[in-house]
């Protein structure tokens, strides 16, 4: 009799045995993906994001009945933003406003008044009017050492007097009250604005006439200069010699500045001239004044140049020449040095026509 097992009766087992291998394999699935899960790197919130998060869910912490607290937070100095990065800017535009306080300045060795001022942003006017009672108007009487008063911006500075008034000071420096009173350094009460005598304002703009301090121009005729007055190196005048060509020529061997420019206070320019350098005659003429001078020129030599023109060098060391000779162009009347009211030694150079000033600039050929 067959024996082996009916198409029926094997069907069932076929299937079990299906379904064991489905359900091994699942778990096998299933057991790698969670190994899959374990094993990735995890992504950590970058510091900045977990902090926005935390304050924006923040665990509150409740005890029994008490109410709730919120919890602390702290926000670290050290996040590192994911943003892009913007480029740091080391140069700063900072803006050239001037200041309202009237400052002080020491005068130092080789200082002028026209330097002062280019230091300070001001015309050397100001410079004169903020320091009437040292300098007298006159920039040559700064001396190394002497304590200036320098204001802010253009103007005058001016101790008040017993019976001044707005209108009539702004008046007399030719500026318009409210600029004085407007003018926040003034710190003026515009309710009620009354100053004591011997304080000091400044005139924002204003300006005023300078008292000058000049040797006069001396003709090669009979001048009848005193020299108590203008020094002993005055001449009497009554000469005649070399006349000039009208071409100038630069009277030191340096070509450049050393100190004042030309301009309404100081009527010449100041040239580079080394202590003991040689000056010579910007042009033929004759020597109507060689010696000491008065009003700070210290040595001095003045020329007549027979066309109108008159030529004065100041603050030599040295004189070479005296009153009535005739001297060429380019012949040497003296050596530089810092004589009378001088900080530094150079050469002081004027140019007169006709009586007039005339900027040496005018007249000197270009550097």
């Amino acid at each position: 009799m067959d024996q082996s097992p009916s198409p029926v009766a094997a069907k069932p087992g076929r299937i079990v045995s299906v379904l064991a291998w489905i359900l091994a394999l699942s778990l096998v699935g299933v057991a790698l993906y969670l190994g899959w899960r374990e094993w990735r790197p995890k992504r950590t919130p970058a510091p900045a994001a977990r902090a926005i998060a935390q304050a924006s869910s923040p665990e509150i912490e409740t005890s029994g009945d008490s109410p709730a607290t919120l919890p602390e937070f702290r926000v670290s100095t050290h996040l590192q933003p994911t943003a892009i990065p913007r480029h740091l800017n080391y140069h700063t535009i900072i803006p050239n406003r001037p200041g309202v306080d009237v400052r002080d300045y020491t005068v130092d060795a080789g200082d002028s008044v026209f330097e002062i001022a280019q230091k300070f942003n001001i015309e050397p006017e100001t410079v004169l009017w903020a320091n009437y009672e040292q300098l007298n108007d006159n920039p040559d009487t700064i001396s190394v050492g002497m304590e200036l008063k320098i204001p802010p911006v253009d103007g005058v500075y001016y101790e008040w007097k017993d019976g001044d008034t707005i209108e009539e000071v702004a008046g007399r420096f030719e500026a318009k009250p409210e600029e004085i009173l407007n003018w926040p350094g003034n710190q003026l009460d515009l309710t009620n604005p009354n100053l004591e005598p011997g304080s000091w304002i400044l005139v924002p703009g204003g300006h005023r006439e300078f008292r000058q301090w000049i040797i006069p121009t001396i003709p090669r005729g009979n001048a009848g200069v005193s020299r108590s007055v203008y020094g002993g190196g005055a001449c009497e005048g009554g000469y005649s010699g070399a006349y000039g060509s009208g071409a100038f020529a630069w009277p030191a061997g340096n070509h450049s500045l050393s100190g004042n420019d030309y301009w309404s206070g100081h009527l010449g320019i100041d040239i580079a001239a080394g202590e003991g350098a040689a000056i010579y005659a910007a042009d033929s003429g004759v020597v109507v004044f060689a010696g000491w001078a008065t009003g700070g020129y210290g040595y001095m030599v003045m020329l007549d140049h027979g066309n109108g023109y008159q030529s004065l060098y100041a603050h030599m060391s040295k004189v070479a020449v005296g009153c009535g000779q005739s001297v060429g162009k380019g012949g040497t009347i003296g050596y530089a040095g810092s004589t009378g009211n001088s900080t530094g030694a150079h050469l002081h150079f004027e140019v007169r026509f006709q009586g007039g000033f005339v900027s040496p600039w005018f007249v000197l050929p270009a550097p």
